[in-house]
């Protein structure tokens, strides 16, 4: 385990107590144990403050680069693969293994022009303005706590805020533009700025289905919405890559337990920049930083609203369990469950598995049947229509899901109808127009999937929030007639 580079002076040395967390946070998910963890972000540490130092040192304006937190999580992700490369990958995560072998890993090293637009746009911003957008909108530091850390006034920050993110808006959709497109990329291009610029903008429908089939131009509309919350998400993926989910929830837990603990409450309270000023010495600086992981990453992977019962649920890409103790990974295939970590270092809910389980299925009872000389008809003859409702991911406060429809009618116009057992609110819908009252939901075809074979398929998904239970939606309607599950 190499040693931690000392602080050259006491802004470096705040530095340190400001980004550690953030770095064994991102470790934390990466790797397959607590001991790892550490190790793992030592090393990732060490490589990424010397990286900042050589590029201080180097002539400015010359070299683009991405703010301190961002460079030190990159860091992580470049150490993580050197682990996989010199034959340590039984410590990292075995779905951070397999993301390291593909496609979309080899994106964040490969031609410059291919790199995520995310992090192309990120690192074409001004220093101050890049760091301002990753600490509001990633870390999700309180307004007041950023222009204390970056000097700005208070007062104006939001203000300042918005304009770095039109910003960011621009510089993405300038990488956008110049990136090896083809002809039809090219021409919804413009559109697509436009679009993305105005909260109330309409999309409309042809930019809808090439957005739908497009994966370069779906990730540029994820960069360029100024407005709906999708920032944080598209920076994070196109920074860190693989984990961004995770990272994102953790941070903003930590965010929570600073708010809620020992905030300073007057003009004589001490900040933390103040305090972390004054930890010069190497020795203490190491305690101190441990100090400030352990209380916000301990907190922020504490479980929320589950019981032991509940952690031990499958992986996703973005999302695992993380801390247990440290057993080698023979194979870079991922288990189907894995058994929960310790209860003091067990992480935030992990997604359930799109596989619907039984128990989410509830299916209301059908009403009782008149008094009838003949059997009344079983519920397969009477449905001519099939739901498959899959939770895809869920965190929490909110969830993603998808459905797939099976008509054995031909349908020149659809309807699905349902009702939310525990107060879930549907939000960001693609492939249909979504419409609630109260626990009813209706979700309506576009003009551009409106007809439907017979025996076709109907698919759509959305993101909801929540507020305690997640169970899945019932009663399920196509055009007014019921569905079966399935």
């Amino acid at each position: 385990m190499p040693d931690l580079p000392p602080p050259q002076d006491a802004a470096e040395a705040a530095l340190f107590a400001e980004c550690w967390d953030a770095v064994l946070s991102y470790a934390d998910l990466c790797t397959a144990g607590a001991g790892t963890a550490h190790q793992l972000a030592d090393e990732a540490f060490t490589l990424g403050m010397r990286e900042l130092r050589a590029a201080q040192g180097a002539v400015r304006g010359r070299t683009a680069r991405l703010p301190v937190i961002p460079q030190l999580l990159t860091a992580v992700r470049e150490t993580a693969a050197g682990w996989e490369s010199a034959g340590k990958g039984h410590k990292l995560d075995p779905d951070l293994r397999l993301w390291l072998n593909s496609e979309a890993a080899a994106r964040y090293t490969g031609p410059p022009l291919g790199r995520p637009i995310a992090l192309r746009g990120l690192r074409d911003m001004p220093a101050a303005d890049a760091t301002l957008l990753w600490l509001a909108e990633v870390e999700s530091l309180p307004l007041p706590t950023v222009a204390r850390r970056l000097g700005l006034d208070p007062l104006t920050t939001a203000a300042e805020l918005d304009q770095v993110r039109v910003l960011f808006h621009d510089r993405c959709h300038r990488a956008h533009r110049d990136a090896p497109l083809d002809a039809e990329c090219r021409s919804y291009a413009r559109l697509l700025d436009a679009v993305t610029r105005s909260p109330g903008a309409e999309t409309p429908e042809d930019l809808s289905r090439h957005l739908a089939t497009c994966v370069p131009c779906a990730e540029a509309a994820a960069c360029l919405r100024l407005h709906g919350g999708g920032i944080p998400a598209a920076l994070a993926g196109g920074v860190i890559g693989w984990g961004a989910l995770a990272y994102l929830e953790r941070r903003r837990r930590a965010a929570e337990v600073r708010l809620g603990v020992g905030a300073p409450s007057g003009p004589g309270a001490r900040t933390d920049d103040e305090a972390a000023r004054g930890r010069v010495l190497r020795g203490s600086l190491l305690a101190a930083a441990g100090l400030l992981s352990a209380v916000a990453l301990g907190v922020s992977l504490m479980p929320f609203g589950t019981t032991p019962d509940d952690a031990d649920v499958t992986a996703r890409d973005d999302q695992k369990p993380i801390a247990a103790p440290d057993t080698p990974h023979p194979d870079p295939t991922p288990a189907p469950s894995r058994s929960a970590a310790p209860a003091t270092t067990r992480t935030v809910p992990v997604p359930a598995s799109p596989i619907p389980t039984p128990s989410r299925s509830r299916t209301p009872a059908p009403p009782s049947p008149k008094p009838s000389a003949t059997p009344s008809p079983t519920p397969s003859t009477r449905t001519t229509c099939r739901v498959a409702y899959h939770l895809d991911d869920e965190w929490s406060d909110g969830f993603q899901a998808s459905l797939r429809i099976t008509t054995d009618t031909p349908l020149s116009d659809w309807q699905l109808a349902w009702t939310f057992p525990d107060g879930q609110h549907i939000g960001q819908t693609w492939d249909a127009t979504p419409h609630q009252t109260g626990a009813q939901v209706t979700a309506e075809a576009k003009s551009y999937n409106r007809e439907v074979a017979a025996d076709g398929t109907i698919a759509f998904g959305f993101v909801g929030t929540r507020g305690g239970g997640n169970g899945a939606p019932r009663g399920f309607r196509l055009n007014g007639e019921p569905c079966a599950n399935g």
